[in-house]
């Protein structure tokens, strides 16, 4: 069926100069799956946030909200560096279906669950986790996919500028998901939320059926096909290494707007519809930064922004834990989604940039490991360490885990390291067509 409906591949032309943001946006190909990735983004949003919402509601610890997080983003850990090598072997647009509509079942079938027997037949938060586990499956089957279909969707000059474009469905969900979520599962239910959060999923799958592709170059012959071949590739180019440390930082900085708002929420004597809110406080934060991002990158390059991003991380998340009354912690948490949103973007054009195709599914297989599997261990703890003590100390020691990576990151260190072999135009890249790129 899928092979059916496809469109032979556009023809674009190879020398043509690159298309601005706008009008990628407006682009055929690019614009459905930007549209179809915010929509299904958001949606993953709502069943995170409802579902951290319901946990806390269903076992009044910051442990089980964590273990929400642990079995929605732990497949990262276990399924990402297979399904980034079957992202190099295969087809990616049919691997990207398969993991949402994997995702798709997981918030349906809760859905479904409550609709049956209301929040209070549930027996206890376990269903909830279990769900958020199918959901976490659908992730690692299909992210590295989606990140290395990113090329087959824009001419070679476009990639840059694409990849700063494929941000912002992410902080757009941040955004407008959790607070969507909140409004659902306050006024419709739960049930609502989880089915909205199913059918952005299954969009998404639809709208990737007829895409018209660009054809994927060749690979080498001989080339190492395995897992191993993306790590191996981070001996070549140690800068990688780096960046995906900050990646990771950045994951463990904003898992506390997670697992440990509701927890802080009580703590400031405010409802559970003020998780939402504080959770859509950092991703307004995030998505008011993209607007001068470009203005950011031009004055201070990319490294010197991703470092910005990441201590802006740290304070926004100090601050939220030390506030005394919810307007500090709203604007702390803006604060810290402006620093996620510097940081993320950056680092991942920097490392996109740097990525021969033949290793661009194995390779971002670890940008989802570190982004995302960072989640499960950093909720896990986060967790724990908020039930025995306070969730001030946790959201601290997030912020000191940030900062010591900001400075381990920082431009210098970046700048030094030399372009590999496989890549030796990369130092005359263009982002957005103005920011040169340095290894």
């Amino acid at each position: 069926m899928i092979q059916r409906l496809r469109r032979p591949s556009p023809e674009l032309p190879e020398h043509a100069p690159p298309r601005t943001s706008w009008q990628l946006l407006a682009d055929p190909v690019f614009g459905p799956f930007f549209t179809g990735k915010a929509l299904s983004t958001a949606g993953i949003w709502v069943h995170n946030i409802v579902a951290a919402i319901l946990a806390w509601e269903l076992s009044r610890s910051a442990l089980v909200v964590g273990l929400v997080s642990v079995a929605q983003f732990g497949p990262q850990l276990l399924f990402a560096p297979l399904s980034g090598a079957m992202a190099d072997r295969g087809d990616r647009r049919r691997q990207l279906i398969t993991g949402r509509l994997i995702a798709a079942s997981g918030s349906g079938g809760l859905a479904v669950w409550i609709a049956l027997v209301g929040v209070d037949g549930l027996p206890g938060a376990w269903p909830v986790v279990a769900t958020a586990l199918v959901v976490g499956i659908g992730f690692g089957v299909g992210g590295p996919a989606m990140n290395a279909l990113i090329p087959a969707l824009v001419r070679p000059n476009e990639l840059a500028a694409a990849v700063a474009v494929n941000s912002i469905p992410f902080t757009v969900a941040r955004a407008a998901g959790p607070a969507l979520g909140a409004l659902l599962a306050t006024t419709l239910g739960p049930a609502s939320a989880f089915a909205l959060a199913a059918g952005t999923n299954l969009l998404f799958a639809l709208l990737l059926v007829p895409l018209p592709l660009r054809s994927r170059a060749a690979a080498a012959e001989g080339g190492d096909r395995r897992v191993r071949a993306g790590v191996r590739y981070l001996r070549e180019d140690r800068g990688i290494g780096l960046l995906l440390l900050g990646v990771a930082a950045i994951g463990i900085g904003a898992d506390p707007v997670i697992t440990l708002t509701p927890s802080l929420a009580a703590e400031l004597g405010a409802g559970t519809a003020m998780v939402g809110a504080f959770a859509s406080s950092f991703g307004i934060g995030a998505g008011l930064t993209f607007v001068i991002l470009a203005r950011l990158r031009g004055r201070y390059g990319l490294e010197g922004v991703a470092v910005r991003g990441l201590v802006m991380l740290a304070g926004g998340t100090a601050l939220a834990g030390l506030a005394p009354v919810v307007p500090v912690a709203v604007a702390a948490f803006v604060l810290g989604g402006a620093g996620m949103t510097m940081s993320l973007t950056t680092l991942s054009t920097l490392l996109q940039a740097r990525l021969p195709d033949a290793l661009r599914g194995r390779v971002m297989a670890l940008w989802s490991m570190a982004f995302l599997g960072s989640r499960p261990v950093a909720a896990a703890v986060n967790g724990a360490v908020a039930d025995a003590t306070a969730p001030v100390v946790a959201f601290l020691a997030v912020a000191v885990t940030v900062a010591g990576v900001a400075v381990a990151v920082r431009p210098s260190r970046l700048a030094a390291r030399p372009a590999p072999a496989a890549t030796p135009d990369r130092r005359t890249r263009q982002v957005g067509g103005s920011v040169p790129l340095h290894g």
